[in-house]
């Protein structure tokens, strides 16, 4: 029985089987406010560098693990670019993300009035 070869094979299971729940989640709400675009844009980063490394390794458990990451954390970003909310001009508005539609700065303001108590959101309401 080779031992190395086994708890690499179990470990391989276990991280991904505890992947899949956040997989699932993602898929079935299509809500990734939770989720950092930038952690999962660095994490495919990562994947794509880290495969020279990975796939120079003779084939076992680590290369189904590695492989299982890519496609989980490409799908993830996948996700999180096309399901993400973005607030828009106004902090109660929540619509899909457009790069022509959404400004940071109007974002910004309107967060600013709500914790300043500021009147600038109701003189924009009224105009």
């Amino acid at each position: 029985m080779n031992i190395p070869l086994l708890a690499g094979t179990v470990s391989t299971v276990l991280f991904a089987a505890s992947m899949l729940p956040m997989l699932l989640k993602a898929v079935r709400t299509k809500d990734m406010a939770s989720y950092s675009l930038g952690n999962i844009a660095l994490t495919n980063i990562a994947n794509a560098v880290h495969s020279f490394y990975v796939f120079d390794l003779p084939a076992g458990p680590v290369w189904l693990l590695h492989a299982f990451y890519v496609v989980a954390s490409a799908l993830m970003l996948a996700w999180c670019l096309r399901y993400r909310k973005t607030p828009d001009v106004g902090p109660s508005e929540v619509r899909e993300a457009s790069p022509a539609g959404f400004t940071y700065r109007m974002w910004f303001i309107d967060r600013l009035d709500q914790t300043t108590k500021y009147p600038l959101q109701q003189e924009r309401s009224a105009s």
